[in-house]
């Protein structure tokens, strides 16, 4: 062993580091002079035991030079390569496909209130919110909803403990008799607000009311304790069940894709008259039959009817001289029924096996 062996494989070295295109052959290369099983040097430093003790004095510090040398060379080498690709590891390979990042995913029930929100915009209906935390006048009274009505039961109304000095008796000046003030709710509907906007506003108008409503009711795989609903309102001075039949049938058509049958179907609610509801040819079967329908070719999707008088009235509105529909939906039997969700508590269950299917 010569040192003059040391300084061939000294060039060899620097040469092909100094050619190397990217950080696999860098690699590679180190491998090849310097791995700890088969690297050229590691080799002529493993032949230094059987060399005389004048020769190892000699040629050992040498190849321990080298050795540092080298690895300094490829480190400013792997410094350069990534230096002008600061994206690249050693070990890429650019011709691979990258990975695909992983992104956030919309909640399906925001999916489907943006698509909803987006087709009444387009049919120039305005989109207003208000108080999840309501009064009784505004949930009940203003509703057309009596005192001895069903809704106002404790089992159905989450009631709100209101501040001390709220429920202080308030004594009229006419006729000195106690008033309690009215009672705060977690609103049941959305309805509310219709009266709260006909209050600021005169017609002819056309609104839409999504939001959180609170039931306290038993769940199971179609009711859940809180949910959401989107109202409409449409009032003007001839405003008749025709302009609400061709809006509803305009807007599930445009939900759906394709254009869809309804039928509307005597019912009672409070704050309409005549009350109606609505059912839709199911989407799945084509209204032949299937287990989402239950064989019925229906889905029930929305109840309606021409706004009662005394709403109007509530509203300081004369029923005489107006005229208009409202109409309620759920925004989770509509999700369930476009995504073909089976059971409505997956909705709030936060897992996220679900929700990356959106």
């Amino acid at each position: 062993m010569k040192l003059d062996e040391l300084d061939n494989l000294k060039k060899q070295a620097l040469k092909e580091i100094l050619a190397s295109k990217d950080g696999k052959s860098l690699e590679n290369l180190r491998v090849k002079f310097l791995g700890r099983k088969g690297g050229e040097l590691t080799k002529i430093l493993r032949t230094l035991k059987d060399l005389p003790i004048v020769e190892k004095r000699k040629i050992g510090p040498a190849a321990n030079a080298l050795r540092e040398e080298l690895e300094q060379a490829f480190k400013q080498k792997l410094k350069e390569l990534l230096t002008s690709n600061p994206q690249l590891p050693t070990n890429l390979d650019i011709t691979m496909p990258g990975k695909k990042i992983a992104v956030g995913h919309l909640h399906p029930l925001t999916l489907v209130e943006n698509e909803i929100r987006e087709i009444f915009k387009a049919l120039n209906f305005s989109v207003v919110e208000g108080p999840e935390a309501e009064t009784e006048h505004y949930n009940f009274d203003a509703l057309n909803i009596p005192k001895d009505h069903p809704a106002r039961d404790m089992w159905d109304t989450f009631w709100l403990k209101q501040e001390t000095r709220d429920k202080k008796q308030e004594t009229s000046k006419k006729n000195n008799t106690p008033h309690v003030a009215d009672r705060l709710l977690l609103r049941t509907h959305t309805s509310p607000v219709q009266v709260r906007y006909m209050e600021t506003h005169q017609p002819p108008f056309q609104i839409i009311v999504p939001g959180r409503v609170f039931r306290y009711e038993a769940t199971d795989a179609s009711h859940e304790i809180n949910f959401y609903q989107v109202e409409g309102l449409m009032v003007g001075k001839d405003i008749t069940l025709a302009n609400f039949k061709y809006v509803i049938q305009e807007f599930f058509s445009r939900l759906f894709k394709k254009t869809v049958a309804i039928r509307l179907r005597p019912s009672y609610f409070p704050f309409v008259e005549p009350g109606l509801e609505v059912d839709v040819q199911c989407v799945k079967c084509g209204g032949k039959g299937c287990n989402v329908c239950k064989e019925s070719g229906w889905l029930e999707v929305m109840g309606a009817g021409m706004v009662h008088p005394n709403v109007f009235e509530a509203a300081h509105y004369n029923p005489r001289d107006l005229q208009g529909f409202a109409f309620g939906l759920g925004l989770e039997r509509i999700a369930m029924i476009k995504y073909n969700i089976p059971d409505i508590r997956l909705f709030y269950s936060g897992d996220l096996r679900f929700i990356k299917q959106f």
